[in-house]
C-alpha cells in the first residue's frame, strides 16, 4: 500500500500516536472525531496492516547515568562478508550500551548508536567491542549534542 493510499483517518492516527503512543483509545476517538468502536478498528487495522509496528517509550539515557551518546560508523573487511554481517549484528546489538543499530548501504556497513556515562566508555566501547573484532577494518565516532525524533527533542545537557 503506498501512502498515498492511506485513509486520512488512519494518517491522523499515525500523527497522534507518533506524538504520544500512551494516548488512550477515548482521547483517539475524541480527537478524530469518531466513535471509540471505529478508532479501535482503525488502529487494529493500521497494526495488523505493519504499519504499525510497535508502541515505544522514549527513555531519558542521561536520567539512567548514560548522559554521552554517540554514533559509531563501522566498515567490515573484505572476504566472508555475509558471515561478518550476520555475526556483527547479532552480537553488537545486544550489546547494553546499544540503542540502534543500522545496517547500510554506503561508506560504512553500519552505524551503532550507544549510550554510555562518559568519553573514557565511548572510547572502552569501541577499543574493546569494535576494533578488537577481526571483522572490523575502520570505525568512525561521532558525538551526539541532541537529537529531534518524530518531531520530539530531546536534549543533553
Amino acid at each position: 500500500m503506498a501512502d498515498d493510499d492511506l485513509h486520512p483517518l488512519d494518517a491522523r492516527i499515525i500523527e497522534l500516536l507518533s506524538a504520544d503512543a500512551r494516548m488512550t483509545n477515548a482521547a483517539l476517538a475524541d480527537e478524530l472525531g469518531v466513535a471509540a468502536s471505529t478508532a479501535h478498528a482503525r488502529l487494529r487495522g493500521l497494526v495488523d496492516r505493519g504499519l504499525i509496528t510497535g508502541f515505544h517509550a522514549a527513555v531519558d539515557q542521561s536520567r539512567l547515568g548514560r548522559g554521552l551518546q554517540a554514533i559509531v560508523g563501522v566498515t567490515l573487511r573484505p572476504g566472508q562478508r555475509q558471515e561478518s554481517i550476520r555475526a556483527f549484528a547479532h552480537e553488537i546489538r545486544r550489546h547494553p550500551d546499544v540503542i540502534q543499530l543500522f545496517f547500510l548501504g554506503g561508506a560504512d556497513d553500519f552505524l551503532v548508536h550507544i549510550a554510555v556515562d562518559d568519553s573514557s566508555a565511548v572510547r572502552r566501547f569501541v577499543v574493546d567491542h569494535l576494533s578488537a573484532r577481526h571483522s572490523v577494518a575502520s570505525t568512525r565516532t561521532s558525538i551526539i549534542f541532541e537529537y529531534h525524533r518524530n518531531a520530539l527533542a530531546a536534549d543533553f545537557d
